[in-house]
């Protein structure tokens, strides 16, 4: 009995998160409505508390198979590039981060725009969703610093990361101090480019 009970309640996890999905990617996580949700997922709404405790869960694990779906598409960025040079590497991961980003805006920007700190409660799976990308930054990173120590190497990828995701977000923000998306590419570049040891 407490077997299909748990399956239920799986089944209604999947429904739920695939709901908000659907929702996020279309309107953003800042309409998100349990209401929506409940209706799309065809359960009553009080049911939604049996399985997450609250939207920002749910937000988050809608964020948890972003990240994944986005490693996928940097890591494919360099599928049968080894031969290439690492800065080289960095640019082509680049370029698959702007058009996930440009592709998928708004389950994009969920990931960044939900309201955490690694101090706080957040999932060691979402964590590791996390590393999983910046694993694919690591490799190239190894190779150009060979000397770095484990933690400088790792600032490092945090830099990286930080720069492109800054020149992503200001350049599909259309801020002022952003580029038009059609130059975030030869921003990304001119950048990476200069990355090396001197």
């Amino acid at each position: 009995m407490a077997g299909k009970a748990e399956a239920r309640k799986a089944a209604l996890r999947e429904k739920l998160v695939q709901a908000a999905e659907i929702r996020i990617a279309r309107d953003g996580a800042g309409a998100l409505r349990a209401r929506d949700l409940a209706q799309d997922a065809g359960c009553a709404l009080g049911a939604i508390y049996n399985v997450f405790d609250d939207l920002t869960a749910i937000i988050m694990a809608v964020n948890g198979r972003t990240f994944q779906k986005l490693g996928a598409a940097v890591q494919a960025s360099v599928a049968g590039a080894e031969a290439e040079p690492p800065t080289r590497r960095l640019i082509l991961m680049s370029n698959a981060y702007l058009h996930f980003a440009v592709e998928n805006t708004n389950l994009w920007r969920a990931m960044f725009d939900l309201k955490m700190t690694a101090d706080g409660p957040v999932p060691d799976w979402y964590l590791a969703a996390l590393e999983g990308l910046f694993a694919n930054i690591a490799r190239p990173v190894a190779e150009l610093f060979p000397d770095k120590s484990a933690e400088e190497a790792g600032l490092t990828v945090r830099a990286l990361f930080s720069s492109v995701h800054g020149i992503v977000l200001l350049g599909l923000e259309r801020r002022i101090s952003g580029v038009p998306p059609e130059q975030i590419e030869q921003m990304i570049a001119q950048v990476l480019g200069r990355i090396g040891p001197r």
